[in-house]
């Protein structure tokens, strides 16, 4: 009787329960609208042909190298400071600076200073908001 009234939750592994869950509602949803749209999947290659040839390749590939490198380098650089959240702040105002950058057309002074100044100023606000004052800990 006392194993229905108790609870034990492992807390290495209890924070993957939901991602995971939906994740794979994610991939079943996406199996079915594949199954459910194959013809139109089979007959759009040409069309996927020319939008890879015209595409942006180093904006595309940018922003994927970008991402990878953040969501790799948060955690190592946040276990320097434990829970503080100095990985989020640190790995998020260059991953805003650059994101930025890649995506600006005209990059005069004029228009960098301001992204720089958004590039600190918006991650120092979440981080800020984030752990002080919802008291959630970030990597």
């Amino acid at each position: 009787m006392g194993s229905l009234t108790h609870v034990t939750i492992n807390f290495e592994t209890s924070h993957l329960i939901f991602p995971t869950l939906i994740g794979c509602i994610l991939a079943l949803l996406g199996l079915a609208i594949a199954i459910r749209d194959r013809r139109q999947l089979a007959a759009s290659g040409a069309h996927w042909r020319k939008i890879l040839g015209e595409m942006d390749k180093m904006r595309f590939f940018g922003t994927l190298a970008l991402t990878v490198l953040y969501f790799s380098a948060m955690v190592p650089v946040g276990d320097i400071w434990p829970n503080t959240g100095m990985g989020f702040l640190l790995c998020s105002i260059p991953l805003v600076a650059l994101s930025g950058l890649l995506f600006m057309r005209e990059r005069s002074a004029r228009s960098v200073v301001p992204l720089l100044i958004v590039a600190v100023a918006a991650p120092t606000l979440v981080w800020w908001l984030f752990t002080d004052l919802f008291f959630l800990t970030l990597p």
